[in-house]
């Protein structure tokens, strides 16, 4: 079940798009702006030469995004697997292609300005500060990396390599949580104390075992070059190309998947940077009716955790921000009629004030101040400028930021933002994780599980937890041989 942003052009436009791109790169290639050089140079058509990293599903939704923005050139597509390329090659024909981005970085790091990575989750970091140590702007897809060393490492990369960066979460750049910040700017629902964020996701398979069964590796997918950093293991079916989201060695489950576009609704309006302390309970698995499952490689089927913050220059007091999975709601407000949508249904942010109430869904979208009826007649003063497009302008924003320099033109999901959101995430994943770390007995009778059901504290200069160390070897991981972090 895809973002309702990943949805693709249809065939027709797709014919007319291949036509116009096969005229429009005929007759001449177009020089990277930085090759051309010159103080107040302007490139032919002030074009953005970018490379992706990852170009089928969603990959395919933001190179072709790019591209509709008027001032992109895709000049290099690189992807592991042919099947999902497919769509990209036919669309971009005059872009060199690559499986190994590796490969692409050492031979073309010359002929590209910037670069999009839309892989799976464990295979954001690499890629991503591999070109930002190239002088390469980047743009990554939510979530921004799979660990919270990752997140940092790309947070102080993005400042030292002075480039343009961009996380996908598009929501940042629309219109809704930009009326979320002026309504609260304005007091309308007094100091913010409490947040609830909920998702309907998963909705790929959690809580289960992984296969015993082995399967052929499809003959057009590279089967090592998609476990890239994570440890080998056989292939198996139905991983490729979206269920890899359960297992902790490749995804991030519900909350990387979505965490990014709910969350961040209470980052910006409430300006939350890192959290203190977390807890989280999971939803059981059942082997048969008497025994828990233990399934530690793969994310559960539901979770709810709550994370505490310290106050900010937009809170009185700290706030505690519940996030709520495969399923699971809060209750309802007393404020909202029995027949009305809370959030957009599946998926929601609502926010408690001291003064009133309010609530958004996916991306931040549809924002409603509580009782709804409010929101129709309550008008505040625009204070926010918008986004071009509102959420869709979020591809065509970074690429024209990129045209223009580093601090010259604003982005919404900087890493400088996207790092310490994305932290928050994979710090509530810590406490979703140390929920299956089992220790046998004393008596050598079973187990016992330390994890569970206490407050994980944490140590945001240091990056570890300090009262229970075993949870803290998810931080940081050890990449396989061939793939580095060198910072």
């Amino acid at each position: 079940m895809p973002d309702k942003n990943e949805e693709l052009p249809q065939q027709n436009s797709r014919r007319d798009f291949i036509k116009n791109t096969a005229l429009a790169t005929a007759g001449f290639f177009i020089v990277p702006r930085f090759v051309l050089g010159g103080k107040g140079f302007i490139a032919p058509s002030d074009r953005l030469i970018v490379a992706g990293i990852g170009v089928g599903g969603k990959g395919e939704s933001d190179i072709m995004n790019f591209y509709k923005s008027g001032k992109a050139e895709i000049a290099f597509l690189c992807d592991v697997d042919d099947r999902r390329a497919a769509n990209s090659i036919k669309s971009f024909p005059k872009a060199k292609y690559y499986k190994d981005w590796r490969e692409m970085l050492d031979k073309e790091s010359k002929n590209f300005d910037a670069v999009s990575v839309s892989t799976p989750d464990h295979n954001h970091a690499a890629p991503a500060l591999a070109a930002m140590q190239l002088g390469k702007h980047v743009y990554v897809q939510k979530p921004l990396t799979h660990d919270i060393y990752e997140a940092r490492v790309l947070t102080q990369a993005a400042k030292r390599y002075n480039v343009v960066t961009q996380m996908g979460n598009q929501g940042a750049s629309g219109d809704g949580v930009r009326q979320l910040m002026e309504w609260y700017d304005a007091g309308l629902i007094g100091d913010v104390h409490t947040v609830y964020c909920w998702t309907d996701r998963p909705v790929w398979p959690q809580g289960i075992p992984w296969p015993t069964q082995k399967a052929e590796v499809p003959k057009e997918l590279n089967w090592d070059l998609w476990l890239g950093t994570a440890p080998y293991k056989d292939y198996v079916d139905k991983l490729v190309p979206f269920n890899w989201r359960g297992w902790w060695d490749y995804g991030t489950g519900a909350l990387g998947d979505m965490g990014c576009h709910i969350i961040e609704p209470a980052f910006r309006v409430l300006n939350l940077s890192y959290a203190t302390d977390v807890q989280a309970s999971v939803g059981s698995v059942y082997v048969d009716e008497f025994k828990r499952g233990y399934f530690p490689e793969s994310c559960p089927p539901s979770s709810h955790v709550i994370l505490n913050y310290p106050k900010t220059n937009k809170t009185k007091h700290d706030v505690t921000l519940h996030w709520m999975d495969g399923g699971i709601q809060p209750e309802r407000p007393e404020e909202l009629g029995a027949n009305e949508t809370f959030g957009d249904g599946g998926n929601g942010t609502f926010f408690i004030g001291t003064k009133g109430k309010m609530m958004c869904g996916t991306y931040g979208a549809n924002p409603k101040l509580l009782p709804i009826s409010r929101t129709d007649h309550v008008k505040v003063k625009q204070k926010y400028p918008r986004v071009k497009g509102g959420a869709e302008g979020h591809y065509a924003q970074w690429v024209e930021a990129c045209i223009a320099g580093k601090g010259k033109n604003e982005v919404s999901s900087p890493f400088e933002s996207a790092g310490p959101l994305t932290e928050s995430l994979l710090m509530a994943n810590l406490a979703i994780r140390a929920f299956d770390i089992r220790v046998p007995k004393a008596d050598k009778k079973g187990f016992d599980f330390p994890g569970r059901y206490i407050k994980l504290l944490w140590d945001n200069d240091n990056m570890k937890v300090t009262n229970f160390d075993a949870v803290n070897q998810f931080v940081k991981r050890e990449y396989r041989q061939g793939y580095s972090l060198k910072v």
